[in-house]
């Protein structure tokens, strides 16, 4: 098993805050070095208080969901001998309520295009099979009905949240 990880940090900036009126803006930091800058996405909160350039959860986690899936494809390509010279996915995740009325990503679609190279390329039988085995490996796909934990720390020690 292995740990991943991200550094997820936010500052006030200004004397606003319990008027709801504050920066969303913050960084996510990963171990490889590389910062994003991150917000809520201003279609939850609006201009100013979000910053509509930065990465928001529901776009990272499409992206995710993208990112794994064409590293799988490609993996499964290479195994059966075909070359990807290029692959582009227009991924959308549609935002809205659950059958218990919370907000949730009810659906994501990815639209892989993929470019062989000119020895072969797969018939159309073959490429759907081959996604579909990538979306079967996908450990983001295959996390979706994940439990998510709230570990709180306070002054440096772990609190029970259970």
């Amino acid at each position: 098993m292995a740990d991943h990880r991200a550094v997820i940090t936010w500052h006030r900036h200004d004397a606003a805050f319990t008027d709801n009126r504050y920066s969303r803006a913050h960084e996510w930091a990963f171990d490889g070095g590389v910062r994003v800058p991150a917000s809520a996405s201003p279609h939850v909160v609006p201009v100013p208080w979000s910053d509509p350039a930065a990465v928001d959860p529901e776009e990272a986690f499409v992206a995710s969901l993208s990112s794994c899936h064409m590293l799988w494809f490609l993996s499964i390509a290479a195994r059966r001998g075909f070359v990807v010279d290029e692959y582009h996915d227009d991924a959308v995740g549609m935002l809205g309520r659950d059958e218990d009325g919370r907000q949730a990503m009810l659906d994501v679609v990815l639209r892989p295009r993929v470019r062989f190279g000119a020895e072969a390329a797969p018939d159309m039988a073959t490429l759907t099979e081959m996604h579909h085995a990538a979306h079967d490996a996908c450990f983001i796909a295959s996390s979706v009905k994940t439990r998510v934990r709230c570990e709180p720390v306070v002054d440096g020690v772990l609190q029970d949240a259970s």
